[in-house]
């Protein structure tokens, strides 16, 4: 009976460690308390908080109150059909179009067919107008994408649903100019805010935690 509740008493901790147990925080920090908008600033008013969940409305663009240079930024999100946003890295809080003036991240529902004649650089995932991702790997409407997004100096490298959908070096990938033909001033920003850059479609954010890196 005693050696049953050793064998027990051991297999517990490896039951909690399975697929289904809460992530294990290795230095990340929640910037999403579940409650309310505290740490953001910018169209606030645009977003809500739902069932623990961030709520894009629809709202504009809203920053982390804190800069950020290198890091890891993780996060979980659900569209709509057809929702559009974005991840903006580096930017300057409230200044300026992200896009170029730091850089952006597409999160956009790729199969709703208004979408169908993009450019590759706009599709989910892609440093707009710099890179563009690979795509296919969005789950359907409705149910929780999984993001990562690793900032390293130059480097930016994004992980969807444990897929790598961009891997880049910036300064390669702009050496002979960008692929959207335009001024990217704010490409080699090293440090700022991290935003989340509405564009008048309803989607819902959770999990929103980063990592500082040296």
């Amino acid at each position: 009976m005693r050696m049953i509740q050793f064998l027990c008493l051991i297999a517990m901790p490896l039951l909690l460690l399975g697929a289904d147990a809460p992530e294990q925080d290795d230095g990340f920090v929640s910037l999403f308390n579940g409650k309310d908008l505290s740490g953001w600033t910018g169209d606030v008013a645009g977003y809500d908080v739902e069932d623990g969940t961030m709520v894009c409305k629809p709202g504009g663009n809203i920053f982390t109150e804190k800069a950020f240079s290198n890091f890891v930024f993780r996060f979980e999100f659900k569209f709509t059909p057809g929702a559009n946003n974005g991840l903006g890295i580096r930017a300057a809080n409230g200044s300026g179009n992200v896009s170029y003036q730091a850089m952006e991240l597409q999160i956009l529902e790729n199969t709703a067919d208004k979408y169908k004649d993009l450019h590759p650089w706009q599709y989910h995932g892609s440093v707009y107008g710099v890179v563009p991702a690979k795509r296919g790997y969005l789950k359907p409407v409705g149910e929780w994408n999984q993001q990562e997004v690793l900032a390293d100096g130059d480097h930016i490298k994004v992980t969807l649903n444990g897929h790598v959908i961009v891997d880049t070096h910036l300064k390669e990938a702009a050496k002979n100019g960008t692929i959207d033909g335009k001024d990217h001033p704010g490409l080699f920003r090293t440090t700022g805010h991290i935003a989340f850059l509405g564009h008048g479609d309803v989607l819902w954010f959770r999990n929103i935690r980063v990592k500082e890196l040296p």
